[in-house]
């Protein structure tokens, strides 16, 4: 069996959750390709090096320097946007006439289908967060995704399916016909993960997201960290980048980490600063994390992800603007109760027992 896979390129975590994906095809024997874009291409060559890589239409996603503008700029590149999406459906049609795939697999990609393939879209979002004053526009959403979801052949969500889930009600909308595959990481074939660990790091930051905000938290994690005894490490998420800025004494920083020395560096940490994105949260669970949470400003999505969280009291929340080494001190000692959420057990192997039963005997 011939699969293509293609993640989203809004970040890096629509890729990293796909890697238990591509694994689960590939001990089946199947022989898998990756459609890649922007800076995934690096990350898939690290965990794949020997998967072969097909160019594809990037969303090249730049956010406003200020996220209150965020429902602005969707607005301005709405077009683009869309454009983005019947070129990358023209893409996967060609792609699967030349190389004769029988599964695209595509991680919120919204047009990356075929007719002539099965085509399975991936997402926790079958509710699309709106921001603030904008939220009664929600139903709408839910209504327009849905209408994306219907052209494809099966959606996946990396959820459990029993509510609130990971994802809470963004994983969870009754009229949505989904297929829950459980909690995705790239770390859950890690070996090492229940060993005792040297804490040798006070804060290990994890940066991900589009600019120009990645690089603003960036800056402010320094200028944080400069200040707060002890060591600490920065993983920048520029997979395929060399240069490295001037960084404190007492920081070490790193553009990209490959899986298991990603997973070691998060486990000899006191505290891990991250976005909370769908992935990185999957991540965290799996290490066992005690995380401090910094939304990327306008993604309400991981405003709603932070929030949630932290009233559970499972994580520590910082908004973007208010970094300093007192509010990250002050978010350390807000998480009270250890990671609720264990392994999804088979539920991915069973997903894809079903999705093989159903194309023997179409």
């Amino acid at each position: 069996m011939k699969v293509l896979v293609a993640p989203l390129d809004w970040g890096l975590g629509h890729a990293t959750r796909t890697i238990p994906i591509i694994e689960e095809f590939l001990s089946r024997s199947c022989e898998v390709d990756l459609a890649v874009s922007g800076r995934v291409a690096a990350l898939y060559k690290g965990q794949f090096p020997d998967l072969k890589q097909i160019e594809i239409p990037g969303y090249h996603i730049r956010y406003p320097s200020c996220g209150l503008a965020m429902p602005l700029w969707l607005l301005q590149n709405g077009r683009r946007l869309m454009r983005v999406m019947a070129e990358e459906e023209k893409v996967a049609e060609s792609l699967v006439e030349k190389n004769g795939y029988d599964v695209i697999f595509s991680d919120n990609r919204f047009g990356f289908r075929s007719k002539n393939a099965f085509s399975i879209y991936m997402t926790h979002q079958l509710d699309i967060a709106f921001p603030g004053p904008f939220s009664v526009f929600e139903k709408l959403g839910v209504v327009w995704h849905a209408r994306k979801m219907s052209r494809f052949d099966a959606v996946w969500v990396p959820d459990f399916a029993e509510y609130p889930g990971m994802a809470g009600k963004l994983s969870h909308v009754r009229s949505a016909k989904a297929e829950f595959v459980g909690p995705l990481s790239r770390f859950a074939a890690l070996h090492f993960l229940n060993q005792d660990w040297n804490r040798k790091f006070r804060f290990v930051a994890i940066l991900s997201g589009p600019e120009p905000l990645r690089s603003t938290f960036e800056k402010s994690l320094l200028q944080a960290f400069a200040k707060i005894p002890g060591n600490h490490a920065v993983v920048r998420g520029l997979p395929g980048d060399s240069e490295m800025p001037s960084v404190p004494s007492n920081v070490t920083f790193f553009n990209h980490l490959e899986t298991p020395d990603f997973a070691r560096l998060v486990l000899s940490a006191e505290h891990c600063i991250s976005r909370p994105g769908y992935s990185t949260v999957m991540d965290m669970v799996y290490l066992g994390a005690d995380c401090v949470f910094v939304p990327t400003p306008g993604q309400t999505e991981q405003v709603y992800l932070g929030k949630m969280l932290h009233r559970a009291q499972m994580a520590g929340l910082v908004s973007q603007r208010r970094i300093s080494p007192e509010s990250l001190l002050t978010a350390v000692k807000e998480r009270r109760h250890e990671w609720k959420f264990s392994a999804s057990g088979n539920a991915l192997s069973f997903a894809m027992d079903r999705l093989f039963a159903k194309l023997s005997h179409p």
